[in-house]
């Protein structure tokens, strides 16, 4: 009989994770009123954009990528390779999966890549006629957006519990479950815009030093911490703890101090204002 290679074991894996788990999320996970789904798309709004709906298609100084809609999702073009991980495609997916419309020109990307070489080229191209479309289909299918974020955090629980040990895997399911039915809706809002500001962590890719910063990283920093009823105060004291650690490993070049305060004052919207 042949070898079964590990890649085919940890498909298996996954796939038993998520028929056991994913069920177990939904059951574990709040569900949230039309209200509160509403007032969690404005505050990824906010944090990404400060409501401006002009800062739908955006390229921050310093970064290579153009970022876009509510949850400025990362663009590449042709055979870019780079740390962070590319939502865009992805979301466009999202759209096609719920037959929703997209622009005429999105549409003859074949592939799908950026079609803008470098920032100076995206900002030259920022009023034309296609930009300006963009920027309105963005703006006018936000729930859409946040149903994609929401539905990448649901995704990543069997993938962030199988990277995790063994040993500490019970542990970290129960502090997630526990962070999420925390204050609602504030729990919930923490861990979706955490996965979508800073991802998963499972990513080898996404490491400075061999080190981590997305949701796998702040769990493993409570359970290291030896926090053992996990709260979201706990959770935002870890992850602020977690991005302190990937700035002092960025490399110099990048200058991440400067993203720092902006950084933990997003953590501080996690908590209501009688938690902080």
């Amino acid at each position: 009989m042949p070898a079964i290679s590990t890649s085919f074991n940890r498909f298996l894996l996954l796939l038993l994770l998520q028929l056991m788990l994913v069920p177990l999320a939904m059951s574990q996970l709040p569900q949230l009123s039309s209200v509160q789904q509403q007032w969690l798309g404005e505050q990824i709004f906010q944090n990404e954009c400060n409501q401006r709906l002009e800062c739908l298609t955006h390229w921050n100084v310093g970064e290579d990528f153009p970022s876009l809609g509510i949850g400025h999702f990362i663009w590449y073009r042709k055979n870019q390779n780079e740390l962070f991980e590319e939502t865009f495609p992805s979301l466009i997916e999202s759209y096609h999966t719920s037959n929703y419309d997209i622009p005429a020109w999105l549409k003859q990307l074949e592939p799908l890549d950026s079609p803008w070489q470098n920032r100076e080229e995206f900002l030259d191209d920022i009023s034309s006629p296609q930009m300006e479309e963009l920027r309105q289909f963005l703006a006018n299918s936000m729930d859409l957006q946040l149903k994609f974020i929401v539905a990448r955090l649901h995704a990543s629980v069997p993938e962030i519990l199988l990277a995790t040990d063994a040993k500490q895997r019970a542990a970290i399911q129960r502090s997630f479950y526990q962070v999420a039915n925390s204050y609602p809706p504030y729990g919930i809002y923490a861990l979706i815009d955490y996965v979508h500001f800073k991802g998963t962590g499972i990513d080898e890719r996404e490491r400075y030093q061999n080190q981590g910063w997305g949701l796998l990283q702040v769990f493993i920093e409570m359970h290291e911490t030896q926090q053992e009823n996990a709260t979201l105060e706990s959770f935002v004291d870890s992850a602020g703890a977690i991005l302190e650690r990937r700035v002092r490993n960025s490399p110099p070049t990048r200058n991440e101090q400067r993203w720092i305060a902006g950084w933990k004052k997003r953590l501080s919207t996690y908590l209501p204002t009688k938690a902080k």
